[in-house]
């Protein structure tokens, strides 16, 4: 890994699901199950029709919820709340992760699709209160989900960041490819690298890779 190609970062950007906490805490997965539950209410159909829609509206539009503005009639406020609505208690704190983040120099987001009184519960539980700066969620962008230019735009806007200044962090290798053409410093987060033009950096293991840079 290359250190001095992140000494101009003054803004570090993290997603939230499967980046901030690994994957095999299976967190989405409670998730997945009560936004099948939606699907299935909403387009009338059993649970294995609604878990092909759910997997193809989050394909096509990037998220679930997206999907479902776009061909149902939904109440998205009770949607949010309510498959978020999920056993936090999994989670483990990660002192090492928390030591490795408050050392970054600049300011420290979360930019998720998920909400963020989510974003909140979920940085509680892994012992990363107070760390960060912002937290951004899909309410932020108007409920427009990444990987949309649009939603990134936004919420870079309201945050003011510098995206030649920034680094963005991310287990969907998807939601980096807008970052990268906006100049950021991509880093994708997850068990397996994906290799793509727009992620420069892979890595397994989030703690060591931000303690190597400072």
């Amino acid at each position: 890994m290359a250190k001095h190609r992140f000494s101009r970062v003054e803004t570090w950007v993290f997603d939230l699901d499967n980046t901030l906490y690994p994957p095999e805490t299976a967190l989405f997965d409670q998730i997945n199950i009560r936004m099948t539950d939606w699907v299935m209410k909403v387009a009338g159909v059993e649970r294995a029709a609604a878990e092909a829609l759910r997997h193809s509206y989050w394909r096509e539009y990037g998220t679930t919820l997206a999907g479902l503005m776009r061909h149902h009639a939904i109440d998205t406020d009770a949607y949010l709340a309510q498959v978020h609505e999920i056993d936090f208690s999994v989670i483990a704190p990660d002192p090492g992760l928390a030591r490795a983040i408050a050392a970054l120099p600049g300011r420290r987001i979360i930019y998720t699709n998920g909400t963020k009184p989510y974003a909140q519960r979920v940085i509680a539980h892994r012992g990363l209160s107070g760390l960060f700066d912002a937290i951004y969620g899909v309410e932020h962008a108007q409920l427009v989900p990444k990987p949309d230019r649009a939603a990134f735009e936004t919420v870079f806007g309201l945050d003011g960041l510098s995206p030649t200044r920034a680094a963005m962090f991310e287990d969907d290798p998807r939601n980096l490819r807008v970052p990268h053409e906006m100049g950021m410093r991509t880093v994708h987060v997850a068990p397996a690298a994906e290799p793509a033009e727009f992620i420069e950096h892979h890595t397994t293991d989030l703690t060591g890779f931000l303690q190597a840079l400072v």
